[in-house]
């Protein structure tokens, strides 16, 4: 698949989701200061392949955003598996639910965020959270960031 094919595919995905975008957040009641909502969970991966489907380096292009990365990411996450807890301090996010559903716990909700087929996660500071599936079938997320060039691929930086 060519970079053209897969960003079409990214850019639809998230307009078949604009419907039921947000759709998955935290209650407005459930929200919470930094740090006291959900508290750390796993540190480590478990049952998660997170796989780079494309990637521009935006210091190359017109927009000219050194030390950043655009990057489309697809996790698929296995029944009981855990993406662990991560920030983005730095790296702005937003999720895409392909299919399935997913728990997060956010360090700014009280409770767990359900996010199901069809919903966009926002991803930004302060927030802190991982995500676990317990669900009975795999879910598929593709996930789109600003990623820091400095970083490196790290399992714990889903």
């Amino acid at each position: 698949m060519n970079r053209t094919t897969i960003a079409a595919v990214v850019a639809g995905a998230f307009s078949l989701g604009a419907a039921t975008a947000f759709a998955g957040e935290c209650p407005a009641d459930k929200r919470t200061p930094d740090g006291n909502g959900q508290k750390s969970g796993a540190t480590m991966p478990k049952g998660v392949t997170d796989r780079v489907i494309a990637s521009n380096d935006l210091s190359k292009d017109p927009i000219a955003l050194q030390g950043r990365l655009f990057r489309a990411r697809e996790l698929v996450i296995a029944p009981g598996g855990i993406v662990p807890w991560h920030d983005h301090t730095n790296r702005p996010a937003m999720i895409y639910i392909v299919s399935g559903q997913i728990h997060e716990y956010a360090s700014t909700c009280a409770v767990p965020i359900l996010h199901k087929a069809g919903d966009v996660a926002p991803e930004r500071a302060p927030t802190q959270h991982w995500w676990k599936n317990n669900g009975k079938t795999k879910a598929v997320l593709i996930s789109v960031d600003l990623f820091p060039t400095e970083m490196k691929m790290d399992e714990k930086l889903m």
